[in-house]
């Protein structure tokens, strides 16, 4: 099922998302509030129009998990083979401040493993993609581009707007012979930075949910890395439990 995919077409759909996203960026918007208290704008609803459109049209036919769609039973989704699991605008915090840090992902999930992933960052207009087999890019050049020793400093990257005193507890507990440095960024650009080998680790200890790591998940994979589980010390999972919250985790090269 997966060798029917282009993996250049979800790219296609992902920055035609983020180009709908930047002409609202561009203007003045106003930022509406979910009952999680988690923020939403025009361009979160825009570009989830854009990205289901666009997978619909496709040759192959799967269900659609959006951060921005239908609330769907675990009943019903626990029996999928296949799904496309979407974030829209990962990053809506960094949108409404416009520095930039934010990103379209859209990932496939095979039961509960991604096997594809795209995240593009119109901003910055960098796209990352992977497909389980074919290997991890940027802007098509394979990951990761930098190696451990590459690195003169131990680079951590932490959330910009979600930084937990278990996070920090962790950073600061890392036993290292290099001198750390932290870099503090939004969105999934964290985990892509790890893949890209531009950082070490990616130490997340507050909540996401799993549209906001699938996608990027297929791509530090792909680039031979890990996003380990903090409870199980396995893979997270992907549409296991009723509750799309993660589990802490740990992101590493």
């Amino acid at each position: 099922m997966l060798n029917q995919i282009d993996i250049q077409n979800i790219v296609t759909i992902a920055k035609e998302a983020g180009n709908a996203i930047m002409q609202i960026y561009k203007q003045d918007f106003e930022v509406e509030y979910k009952q999680d208290s988690s923020p939403l704008t025009l361009a979160d609803k825009e570009a989830n129009n854009i990205i289901e459109d666009g997978l619909n049209k496709l040759s192959v036919n799967f269900p659609i998990l959006s951060e921005e769609g239908d609330d769907i039973p675990y009943e019903d989704r626990k029996h999928w083979e296949y799904f496309w699991l979407i974030d829209p605008l990962d990053g809506t915090k960094e949108f409404a401040k416009k520095n930039d840090e934010f990103t379209v992902n859209i990932a496939l999930i095979h039961k509960d493993t991604p096997v594809l992933g795209v995240v593009y960052a119109p901003a910055l207009d960098i796209c990352y993609w992977a497909k389980q087999g074919e290997g991890a890019f940027k802007d098509g050049q394979r990951l990761p581009i930098k190696t451990v020793k590459q690195r003169n400093t131990y680079k951590i990257v932490a959330s910009r707007s979600h930084m937990s005193d278990e996070t920090q507890a962790f950073i600061d507990a890392i036993d290292t012979s290099k001198k750390k440095e932290l870099i503090l960024i939004g969105s999934s650009l964290k985990i892509c930075l790890v893949a890209e080998g531009e950082a070490d680790i990616y130490p997340r200890l507050a909540p996401t949910m799993e549209w906001d790591t699938s996608a990027a998940h297929a791509i530090i994979s792909e680039s031979s890395g890990k996003l380990t589980d903090q409870i199980s010390r396995k893979s997270l999972k992907y549409n296991s439990k009723k509750e799309l919250l993660n589990n802490n985790f740990i992101v590493t090269n």
